[in-house]
C-alpha cells in the first residue's frame, strides 16, 4: 500500500516533472468533469455523484494504489450493474454496494490475488466490455433522441422494446443537439488539438442549444439543468449544488422508495451478489489499465497494492457520495500523453473538479443531455473494441470464441452479476483445461544411454507438467494397465513442478493397485518439497515394493533389484 506515493517521493520529483504532472491533471480534470457527470447519470443518479467519485477516490487511489499514473473514477464498465441497483435499492442501495465491494477489494489485495486477476482471459475482458458497450449505447438512445420514455428498467429486451415505442415522441432539438456534440467527437481528433474534445462538443452543445433557444423559443434541449433538482437550506436549485462533497452515512441516503435504506443484514445479503461483481469488474478494469499505462510509460505497477488502494477509495467514497469508482483506461491513457508520471496528477485532476464544482456549477446546469448522451456514445463505441472482438471471432479457437460469445450475450441479455460469475467460472475451466493438456505420462520403450535396454519386466513411464486435480487421473489411468510381464514400474517425476491433493491420491491408488498385484513402484527424481509431501500423506519409502531415486540410471538399477 502507499508503492505510488512512495515512488513519487522517492527520489524527490524534479520541478520540471511536478510541473508536467500539475499540467497533465489539469488536462484530466477538463476531460473527467463532464465524462464523470455523464456517467453518474447514465448509472441513475444526479450528475453532482460522479463529481464527488472522481474528487474522493480518483485523490485517495492515487495515493495509496500501486500504479503511478491510473486515473481512477466513474468509469463507463460499472454503468451496466450500478443501474439495476439504484433502480432497485435506490442511491443509499448503491453506495453501501460499493462500500462493501471496497472491501471486497481490500481483502483481494490482501490476499494477493492480484497477479490472478491479471491473467483473466482475453476472450472474457473482451466479451464484458463489448457487451457493456452495447447495453450503454442503447441506453443514450433517449436522451440523443430527447424521447419520452415511460420507464427504461427491466432486462435489455424490455429496455429496447420501451426504446422503440418511444420513437414516435422524438425531439428535434435534443436530436439536432446530439448529433452536433457527436459530430464534434467524431472529427475533432482530426485536428490533432490539444484541447480535449470532450470539452468542446459539450461547450458547442450547449452554446448551440441557447443561441437557438432564444432565436426560436420553441427549440427547447433537455440540460442537466431542466433533468436535475437540489434542495439547499430550503431553498430549491437547479443543476448541481455548488458545495463540496460533505461526511453522510451512505445507509442514511434513500432507497427506491424514498426513504433511507437503512442498514440490515438482510439488505446486506441482498447487495452482496452486485457487490462482487463490482469488485471483479473493478479488479479487472484497473489491473489492465495498469498494464497498459506500465507499456506506455516503462514502469512497473504492484498490482496487490492497486487493489488495496482501489479497496481504500471504494470504501471512503461512500461517505462523500461518491459512487463505485475504478482506473479509467482513456484517462489513463490521456494523462500519460499530457506528461503525467505521478500521482500528483490525479491529485491535480480531483482538486480541478472540486474547484469546478465551487465555481462553475450553474453553468454546468447549462450542458444539454443530449451532449452528455453523445459523449456516452463515443465513450460506448470506444470500449466496445469492435474489431478486436471480430477478429476473434475470425481466429481464436473454438473454445475462445464461445466463452467470447457467452460473455457477450449474459452481458447483454441478462446482468453483469450473472456475467461476472459465469465469466470468471468459465475462465478458470478454459485455465484447467489448457492446464491439463500440459501434463502427460508417455512410457518410454527402447534403448537409452543413460540406462542401456530396459528389460521386460521393467516398465518406464515419463510424467510431464503439473499433477493437479485435473491432470493427475488423466496422466495416471494408464499406469496400472500394464502387460503380464512387468513386474516393476518406474515414474521418471523429474519434469513434475507440483503436486496436490489429488495426485496424492492418485498416487496412493497406484501404489495398492501395483501392491495388489505384486508389482514394485519406483519413483525418479521427484523435488524434495514434493517428497516430503508425500511423505506427510503416508507414502513413503518400503523395501521391495516403493522406492525413491535421484537419477533415472539409479531407478533403473534399484528396479532391476526389486525384480
Amino acid at each position: 500500500m502507499f508503492s505510488a506515493l512512495i515512488n513519487t517521493i522517492k527520489p524527490r520529483p524534479s520541478v520540471a516533472t511536478i510541473q508536467a504532472d500539475v499540467l497533465a491533471g489539469l488536462t484530466i480534470g477538463i476531460i473527467a468533469l463532464p465524462l464523470s457527470m455523464a456517467l453518474a447519470i447514465a448509472s441513475g443518479v444526479p450528475p453532482q455523484h460522479g463529481l464527488y467519485t472522481a474528487i474522493v477516490a480518483g485523490i485517495v487511489i492515487a495515493l495509496t494504489g500501486g500504479s503511478l499514473v491510473n486515473i481512477s473514477g466513474p468509469t463507463a464498465a460499472f454503468v451496466v450493474v450500478l443501474l439495476p441497483i439504484v433502480q432497485k435499492f435506490g442511491i443509499g442501495g448503491l453506495l453501501l454496494s460499493g462500500l462493501i465491494a471496497g472491501i471486497i477489494l481490500i481483502i483481494m489485495g490482501v490476499s494477493k490475488l492480484g497477479t490472478l486477476i491479471e491473467v483473466v482471459p482475453y476472450p472474457v475482458t473482451v466479451g464484458f466490455t463489448a457487451g457493456i458497450a452495447v447495453v450503454i449505447a442503447t441506453l443514450q438512445i433517449k436522451d440523443f433522441l430527447g424521447l419520452t420514455v415511460e420507464a427504461v428498467d427491466g432486462h435489455y429486451i424490455e429496455k429496447v422494446g420501451a426504446i422503440i415505442r418511444a420513437l414516435p415522441s422524438i425531439t428535434l432539438a435534443d436530436f439536432l443537439i446530439g448529433l452536433l456534440s457527436l459530430l464534434v467527437l467524431i472529427l475533432w481528433p482530426r485536428f490533432r488539438s490539444k484541447v480535449p474534445g470532450h470539452l468542446v462538443a459539450v461547450l458547442l452543445g450547449a452554446l448551440a442549444a441557447v443561441l437557438v433557444q432564444k432565436i426560436s423559443p420553441d427549440f427547447v434541449a433537455a440540460t442537466i439543468g431542466s433533468r436535475f433538482h437540489f434542495e439547499l437550506n430550503g431553498l430549491q436549485g437547479s443543476g448541481i449544488p455548488p458545495i463540496l462533497p460533505s461526511l453522510n452515512w451512505p445507509w442514511n441516503l434513500p432507497g427506491a422508495d424514498g426513504t433511507p435504506v437503512g442498514l440490515n443484514w438482510n439488505l446486506i445479503h441482498d447487495l452482496f451478489p452486485s457487490a462482487i461483481a463490482i469488485a471483479v469488474l473493478g479488479a479487472i478494469e484497473s489491473l489492465l489499465c495498469a498494464v497498459i499505462a506500465d507499456g506506455m510509460v516503462g514502469s512497473r505497477h504492484d498490482s496487490n497494492d492497486e487493489l488495496i488502494g482501489q479497496g481504500i477509495g471504494n470504501v471512503l467514497a461512500p461517505f462523500f457520495g461518491g459512487i463505485p469508482a475504478t482506473a479509467a483506461i482513456a484517462r489513463t491513457a490521456a494523462n500519460i500523453k499530457a506528461g503525467g508520471r505521478s500521482p500528483i496528477a490525479s491529485i491535480v485532476h480531483g482538486l480541478f473538479i472540486l474547484v469546478a464544482i465551487l465555481i462553475l456549477a450553474p453553468l454546468l446546469s447549462y450542458i444539454p443531455m443530449a451532449s452528455m448522451a453523445a459523449l456516452l456514445l463515443m465513450v460506448a463505441w470506444n470500449m466496445s473494441e469492435a474489431k478486436h472482438f471480430i477478429r476473434t471471432v475470425k481466429v481464436a479457437p473454438g473454445s475462445d470464441v464461445a466463452v467470447l460469445l457467452i460473455c457477450f450475450s449474459l452481458t447483454v441479455l441478462f446482468d453483469m452479476v450473472i456475467a461476472v460469475g459465469v465469466g470468471m467460472s468459465l475462465a478458470a475451466v478454459l485455465f484447467i483445461q489448457r492446464s491439463i493438456s500440459l501434463t502427460t505420462a508417455t512410457k518410454v520403450e527402447g534403448r537409452n544411454q543413460e540406462y542401456g535396454e530396459l528389460p521386460a519386466a521393467i516398465s518406464l513411464y515419463d510424467i510431464n507438467g503439473p499433477l493437479f486435480f485435473g491432470s493427475a487421473q488423466k496422466a495416471m489411468k494408464n499406469i496400472t494397465s500394464v502387460t503380464p510381464d512387468v513386474r516393476v514400474v518406474v515414474l521418471d517425476m523429474t519434469k513434475v513442478n507440483m503436486i496436490d491433493m489429488s495426485a496424492i491420491m492418485a498416487m496412493e491408488t497406484i501404489c495398492r493397485n501395483l501392491e495388489k498385484n505384486g508389482l514394485g513402484l519406483v519413483i525418479n527424481n521427484l523435488q524434495p518439497r514434493m517428497i516430503l509431501t508425500l511423505r506427510k500423506a503416508g507414502l513413503r519409502k518400503q523395501a521391495g515394493k516403493v522406492e525413491f531415486s535421484r537419477s533415472l540410471a539409479e531407478g533403473i538399477e534399484k528396479a532391476k533389484e526389486m525384480l
